[in-house]
């Protein structure tokens, strides 16, 4: 039985040389859960991922896995975990299907589970036509698919996926996701970095910004954009128009209403969604039809660009600019 908290994290440091990678990061993740951690390239995200995964060990901090201590105990730690970093690491001279073979018997398995288990996820991850070709002639998003199905040979407690869907197509970001929640279910925890905001949305039932080696902020996604600001209201209108209609929503709405001509459009800050309706009847009784509405609330990519500083080229001896992926295990 686990425990409760997959990861207790705190105050965790790491340096290289002179270059501070990650400052002090400290997180909690409840066992059954997916955490997505965000932030600007070289913020550290990577290096806490591998800090985690036992690849490299902390300057000054303490972490747990489901327990077990993170430096005094790395083997049983190890036994816990799956990880997928962010550049597929597979042998080019076999075909995807022995790619996973291999794993599964460096797992442990038989070679007839090897082969069943690798057979699976070459089906689950769209790799049929391709299970016996030399993974050689694939493109990066195959073998970003190969390195990712690899991770999941054995079902992990805790699965630590480094942008995983990084060059893969829409559908097959989506495939991914599926196999994810499918985990979830099962009882993985996963902690996840992407880049892809609309991936953390979906798939993260909590949230940690981390920026210059620190975490910024952190929450479930509704917490994280409601701390952003207030909804937005926006209208389309024709744009001979435009002007008239801004000074009609400035009386309505007592606040700045930001007009794009190229589009007849006017965007302004709206407290009460509520005040809309009182929009449109005043457009109209000015004789102003509106051809759009919409009442949007702030996203994570407002979320992202309010709390990170403007990112900055990563360093080159930080490990987010030179990761050690594939599949661990």
């Amino acid at each position: 039985m686990l425990p409760d908290i997959a990861i207790n994290a705190e105050h965790l440091r790491k340096t290289f040389g002179d270059v501070v990678a990650v400052d002090d990061v400290s997180l909690t993740v409840p066992t059954g859960s997916v955490l997505g951690v965000l932030g600007p390239n070289g913020a550290g995200k990577t290096t806490t991922v591998r800090m985690l995964a036992t690849l490299i060990r902390p300057d000054s901090g303490h972490a747990t896995i489901f327990g077990r201590d993170l430096t005094g105990d790395p083997t049983a730690v190890r036994s816990l975990i799956s990880l997928t970093g962010q550049y597929a690491s597979v042998d080019e001279d076999l075909t995807a299907l022995e790619n996973l073979e291999l794993f599964g018997r460096l797992l442990g398995f038989s070679g007839r589970k090897a082969r069943a288990r690798g057979s699976e996820l070459i089906e689950q991850f769209g790799l049929s036509a391709a299970a016996n070709r030399p993974v050689s002639g694939f493109s990066g998003g195959m073998r970003r698919r190969v390195d990712l199905a690899a991770s999941m040979i054995r079902t992990p407690a805790l699965l630590f996926l480094d942008e995983p869907t990084t060059g893969l197509d829409p559908t097959t970001r989506t495939q991914v996701w599926s196999v994810v929640r499918d985990l979830v279910d099962q009882g993985t925890t996963v902690l996840l970095t992407t880049q892809y905001l609309e991936e953390a949305d979906q798939l993260s039932d909590s949230l940690v910004v981390i920026d210059s080696g620190r975490v910024v902020a952190s929450g479930d996604a509704d917490s994280l954009k409601d701390r952003v600001g207030t909804r937005s209201l926006e209208i389309a209108v024709e744009p001979a128009r435009l002007d008239a209609a801004a000074r009609v929503l400035r009386g309505v709405l007592d606040a700045t209403v930001t007009a794009t001509p190229e589009n007849g459009r006017l965007v302004a800050p709206i407290a009460d969604p509520s005040l809309s309706a009182r929009a449109v009847v005043a457009l109209e009784d000015a004789g102003i039809t509106v051809a759009e509405i919409s009442v949007r609330r702030p996203s994570l990519d407002d979320v992202f660009f309010s709390i990170t500083a403007a990112p900055a080229a990563p360093p080159a001896s930080d490990t987010d600019a030179a990761t050690e992926s594939g599949a661990a295990a």
